[in-house]
């Protein structure tokens, strides 16, 4: 019988290393009996801060007309949180790994509490806008604290698959649940209770979470100084260039403003200096290693692309059935409701079942390929379309392809990573889904935007053509036929004919471009989660982590030994 090769020396002294690691921060945590609690206290975490991206945008025109935003200034209400959460959140992994996971995310709760509460009592722009920059901070600690937790809380294996099944689907259904949940307060009560509804949610899960969550050890670490400057306004640089890139509703996009170049400059720069600083700094903030695992690093690109494709079509959906369709705020809600009521279900069925069926490299690959494809249907508007026929279909192969990829892209990212790494891990997967988002906004924004006002420009030119259009539209045309780009600045003076026909194809053009970065995660999924054929598992790490299983793809190329003959 041929003998089994041994794994390197190396191999097993780096793995024995990372077992002493953990076993020195066990010694301080234990597992709680109360498992079902501690989900509940990091699913209600979870939901509070992702909801807060979208419920916040339904009541934006009710702000501006209480508190007199401009215009520049209104968007600055959404600029803010985004701005400190996208550039916080490294930061605020690493703090949870260094100072106790449970301390860093009961603080980031809390802050995230105060500030909303202080926001529902803004009456000045600048007091509204300063607590959205501390929202935004608190959220930064809170979420990669929060699935780090469920990572070194839950024990490997279905309990852990199944809370990550319920952490997954508020993650992707916060968003839905924030429009209708906006729609309903902003109608009936006030705008300000868009953030009063955030206060009692996060002060029950921070009384709770000492309850229910382990405590949690100290590294005896210093913070990376030089990491976190760099990093923290690297990203900060770059969420904000894109927004600031990103087309008005007047079509004219500012990719080429100087400040949208030195913005992203600036950030190319500042990451660039980060990635050398952690190379050569004794206890980085980022330990690169965890980008060496291929399948992790496709993870994290793949969640790139979900979060591109899905915060663009949440915009262009909501904002097309209230105008072009006539509904109200709370009836655009109820109508994406069937969206978060199938992607939780989908995730929880994926975690308990499939998973340890079938493994992630077939989810992985069906599940763009679902949301891809739903994506394109949604990009089949219509002026005179209706719900059932043209959105629902297409939004459940949406919340279908979603779902059967949240849960396997966490798994692979938080399998086998060090607990003293796992927030740090953790933020690399909530900043692909936020950078995502502000790239999709600015990218395929600018693309459906574009194509918005060109499209109004030319039907009113040919409207002034024909002699069809009074002196306003005539006016335009001219504008139009100069180079000008002014004909679609007020869509409130536009005919609505015009006005939903440009809406229809330049919002088409969006979802259809929303699909094909959705597909493109097919590419990816083939890569990252590819196992050579005849190879199996040959280690000491497969018997001491059962979960280490080829077909999961949770294990690092490195114990992959070749077969016998």
């Amino acid at each position: 019988m041929t003998e089994e090769p041994s794994p390197p020396a190396a191999e097993v002294a780096s793995f024995e290393d990372a077992e002493a690691d953990a076993a020195t921060m066990d010694r301080a945590t234990h597992v709680p009996r109360r498992l079902g609690l501690a989900l509940v206290v990091i699913a209600a975490a979870q939901l509070m801060i992702v909801l807060d991206a979208t419920i916040v945008n339904v009541a934006l025109p009710h702000i501006q007309r209480a508190l007199g935003f401009s215009g520049t200034g209104l968007e600055w209400i959404v600029t803010a949180y985004s701005l400190a959460f996208g550039s916080l959140l490294l930061l605020g992994g690493r703090l949870g790994d260094i100072y106790g996971r449970r301390r860093v995310f009961i603080t980031g709760v809390l802050l995230f509490s105060v500030a909303s509460l202080a926001g529902g009592f803004a009456n000045s722009e600048w007091w509204l806008l300063i607590s959205r920059a501390i929202q935004g901070a608190g959220a930064a600690l809170a979420a990669p604290t929060a699935l780090a937790l469920i990572a070194t809380t839950f024990p490997m294996g279905t309990q852990r698959n199944r809370a990550l099944g319920v952490w997954a689907g508020m993650a992707g259904a916060g968003g839905a649940i924030g429009l209708l949940l906006g729609g309903i307060l902003t109608t009936y009560v006030s705008w300000r209770w868009v953030f009063f509804v955030n206060a009692p949610i996060g002060i029950t899960v921070a009384a709770l979470a000492p309850i229910a969550l382990v405590g949690g050890g100290r590294l005896s670490r210093k913070l990376d100084i030089p990491g976190v400057i760099t990093s923290t306004a690297g990203l900060a640089l770059l969420v904000y260039g894109l927004t600031h890139a990103a087309a008005g509703q007047d079509g004219v996009s500012h990719w080429g403003d100087w400040v949208t170049i030195a913005s992203l400059a600036g950030a190319a720069a500042l990451l660039v200096g980060f990635v050398f600083i952690e190379r050569w700094v004794k206890e980085p903030e980022l330990d690169l290693n965890l980008l060496k695992s291929r399948r992790r690093s496709g993870a994290y690109i793949m969640m790139l692309l979900l979060g591109t494709a899905l915060f663009a079509v949440f915009f262009f959906l909501t904002l097309y059935v209230q105008t072009v369709w006539g509904y109200s705020a709370v009836k655009a809600g109820v109508a994406w409701l069937p969206f978060p009521i199938a992607l939780i279900a989908i995730n929880i069925t994926v975690a308990r079942v499939l998973v340890t069926k079938v493994g992630v490299r077939p989810l992985l690959m069906i599940g763009p390929l679902c949301a891809g494809i739903g994506f394109m249907l949604l990009s089949r508007l219509s002026v005179t379309g209706s719900y059932w026929v043209n959105m629902f279909g297409p939004m459940m192969l949406v919340a279908l392809g979603m779902g059967l990829m949240f849960v396997p892209l966490t798994l692979m990212v938080v399998s086998h990573v060090r607990h003293d790494e796992a927030g740090a891990a953790s933020s690399l997967l909530n900043i692909g889904q936020q950078v995502g988002g502000s790239i999709g906004l600015a990218a395929i924004g600018t693309i459906a935007w574009t194509s918005v006002a060109h499209s109004v420009r030319s039907s009113l030119a040919a409207a002034a053509a024909a002699g069809a259009a009074g002196g306003a539209a005539q006016g335009a045309a001219g504008g139009a036929a100069g180079g000008a780009s002014g004909a679609a600045n007020s869509v409130a003076s536009l005919p609505p004919a015009i006005l939903f026909h440009g809406l229809t194809v330049g919002f088409s053009t969006g979802l259809m471009i929303a699909g094909i970065v959705a597909l493109s995660g097919f590419v990816v999924a083939i890569f990252t989660t590819w196992t050579p054929g005849g190879f199996r598992l040959r280690s000491s790490r497969h018997d001491r982590e059962p979960s280490c299983d080829e077909v999961l793809g949770t294990c690092d190329p490195g114990v992959i030994a070749p077969a016998d003959g």
